[in-house]
């Protein structure tokens, strides 16, 4: 055809090899830029895909670990307004004890009225007892099951319900609550009244009340325990999931990921190739030219 330019095999076939050396060290250059050895599809269509699904698996279990340490922080939450619970009671107890060795009236009431106080007080702890909306221990508004809130922890990320792992976690129950409460029906309102008579109504007025107080210690110390449970099965899953985390990341690095060090190997071959190559055309050419002295 008019305008082709014909050239000899030995130049053609050392500019075939400059161009895919130049092609490949352009492919060298980007894994080393980006760090993968597969960037695309084109590259490496299975490794590409099968990384593609470990990594969203990851995410989504990043999300599920989330969902776990919020779990924790709830039950924490939870677990440390038992035990300021406790602490109050425990000083309720004192008063009551103290009443009881009191031999004014007087001073019985007044004792009376501060045992009043710190009851008030065990239910308002219950109440600020919450974490990002839910609360164990006391009812919120809009979330009524039981005596308190429930919760739901997710460990996986399957949509089946067959196959979803997870932990419920059910609040304090209402007669629990009740019981914590019940110093309320034998102590608060007609306590200071009640405390502050003569002979043995007083004595079993106060009796009453510290038997009351020691059932709702009972009642704490277990759901304390019940909840501390709940939270280590918790940690120990969150620990778990970030250890799947960290092996799927793994296992998706190693198909994609470029060996830094080969590399950098590569493009050092690559460059000397492409100069003897760049060498080897040139030598081509003046063999070509050697027919021009001819004339």
């Amino acid at each position: 055809m008019a305008g082709d330019i014909t050239l000899s095999t030995a130049t053609r076939t050392n500019l075939l090899s400059l161009q895919n050396t130049s092609s490949l060290i352009g492919q060298t250059q980007q894994r080393l830029a980006t760090g993968l050895k597969v960037n695309s599809a084109l590259d490496d269509a299975l490794a590409f895909f099968k990384a593609r699904n470990l990594n969203s698996r990851a995410a989504d279990l990043s999300a599920i670990k989330d969902q776990i340490q919020g779990g924790v922080s709830v039950i924490t939450a939870a677990v440390q307004g038992l035990e300021s619970m406790e602490s109050v009671l425990k000083q309720m107890k004192a008063l009551a004890q103290s009443a009881i060795s009191a031999p004014e009236s007087s001073t019985r009431a007044k004792l009376a009225s501060q045992f009043n106080e710190l009851r008030t007080q065990v239910d308002g702890i219950a109440f600020d007892s919450s974490f990002n909306g839910v609360n164990l221990l006391k009812n919120t508004p809009g979330h009524f099951v039981g005596g308190a809130d429930q919760m739901t922890v997710k460990f996986n990320e399957r949509t089946d319900p067959k196959a979803v792992n997870q932990l419920v976690v059910s609040g304090l129950k209402a007669s629990d609550y009740t019981s914590i409460m019940a110093v309320s029906a034998t102590a608060v309102g007609t306590s200071a009244t009640r405390w502050g008579q003569t002979g043995t109504k007083a004595i079993t007025a106060i009796t009453a009340a510290i038997s009351a107080i020691d059932s709702a210690l009972v009642t704490v110390r277990q759901a304390s325990q019940q909840f501390g449970t709940n939270a280590a099965l918790l940690s120990i899953r969150a620990d778990f999931t970030t250890n799947l985390i960290n092996t799927l990341k793994g296992g998706a690095s190693e198909l994609v990921n470029a060996d830094l060090n080969e590399e950098s190997a590569n493009l050092l071959s690559l460059q000397t190739r492409q100069q003897l190559g760049t060498i080897s055309l040139s030598i081509a050419q003046r063999s070509e030219q050697s027919i021009l002295r001819l004339f």
